[in-house]
């Protein structure tokens, strides 16, 4: 096991959800942070909660600001978490702004982010890359037309960055969750927390903390090992469309 004693690690996305149990575990493990997320306020509050944190107020979509917040930090990890689905309607009725929104965040904004921090990391020769990607990203279900169409991006990108970083200890991974209970949902239906708690009820689902352990199992295997795809279902949920909840 490795030990991540002091190592620097860049969560983003980390105000909420899945970025804010990432950067709990990480910490727990004895990593220094850098959070970095559009809301400040919930951002702050968890490096307080923390501590050794660095706070950053970050819109990934935007490519100058992300390489100057990030380009010049000497990070061990990145993991790249800061995404979000938005609509479920079908793409003759769907919403081109929307559909902009979910590409500039789930695969520019992932792009700029490892376009950022990764000739640092070559420079150093090593580091951990850990894309958060989606069962989304293997499964198209009805409804989900571009958010899948930007996870499927996001697993095409994990493939490139294992051929295009050139040294052995430049480990990059992806870490596929299915049904997580966390703002995604009332995001998606635009702040309908009925239709939120609706695609939840009774079932078993993943939490936050489930795929922050992951998280934290591949970046600390040993050297020699390089956990490509971690996929991540709830024992209730065995395909995109096909979830068993409980009576």
């Amino acid at each position: 096991m490795k030990t991540l004693q002091n190592k620097l690690a860049l969560v983003t996305g980390a105000s909420s959800g899945i970025g804010a149990a990432t950067a709990r575990a990480l910490r727990g493990e004895g990593c220094e942070l850098v959070l970095a997320a559009r809301r400040v306020p919930p951002l702050q509050a968890l490096a307080d909660e923390l501590g050794g944190c660095r706070v950053v107020e970050l819109d990934v979509r935007d490519a100058d600001a992300v390489l100057a917040a990030l380009g010049d930090l000497p990070l061990d990890i990145c993991v790249a978490n800061a995404g979000l689905g938005i609509g479920m309607e079908p793409i003759p009725e769907g919403d081109p702004a929307e559909w902009a929104l979910m590409i500039d965040t789930n695969v520019k904004g992932l792009l700029y982010t490892v376009r950022a921090v990764t000739p640092g990391m070559i420079a150093r020769g090593r580091g951990d890359v850990v894309l958060i990607g989606s069962v989304a990203g293997r499964q198209v279900y009805p409804g989900g037309n571009v958010y899948c169409a930007s996870k499927w991006a996001v697993r095409a990108i994990y493939e490139a960055l294992r051929l295009d970083l050139p040294h052995p200890e430049l480990r990059v991974s992806t870490v596929d969750p299915g049904m997580v209970r966390t703002d995604f949902s009332r995001v998606r239906f635009r702040g309908d927390e009925q239709a939120a708690a609706r695609v939840y009820e009774n079932v078993d689902h993943l939490t936050p903390e489930d795929v922050a352990d992951a998280v934290r199992y591949v970046v600390t295997r040993p050297p020699h090992v390089n956990v490509g795809e971690l996929v991540l279902w709830a024992s209730a949920q065995t395909s995109t469309t096909a979830v068993t909840r409980k009576s």
